[in-house]
């Protein structure tokens, strides 16, 4: 098994995210599980209902995995760098969503 890469920095980090997300519709899943989180937690703030904190890692992962595993075809990288990668997340949403990312790499 290969020894992960330790990296010093999320802006040094980013761009393995990036290239771990090239495929349309994993991207696509991507930006739907990290919106159904942010729902998520408005929602919860706004209702006090523990079920939708509950239901964030669900979203979150679920949506994410299955774009990985069945679409990219990939180890999701949250295994090997779950701080970096989940920050990696909102920051591909925030882009996704300003366009300074595109859904389509290829």
């Amino acid at each position: 098994m290969d020894t992960p890469k330790e990296y010093s920095s999320l802006k040094e980090f980013y761009p393995f995210y990036l290239s771990e997300h090239r495929d349309f519709t994993c991207r696509v899943l991507h930006f739907m599980g990290t919106g159904l989180v942010i729902l998520s937690f408005i929602t919860f703030w706004v209702t006090f209902n523990w079920v939708y904190l509950a239901i964030i890692p669900f979203v979150g992962y679920g949506f994410a995995w299955v774009g990985h595993f069945f679409f990219e075809q990939n180890k999701p990288a949250t295994f090997q760098y779950p701080g970096y990668s989940l920050a990696s997340d909102f920051i591909l949403f925030w882009h996704l969503l300003t366009g300074k990312e595109k859904f389509r790499v290829n």
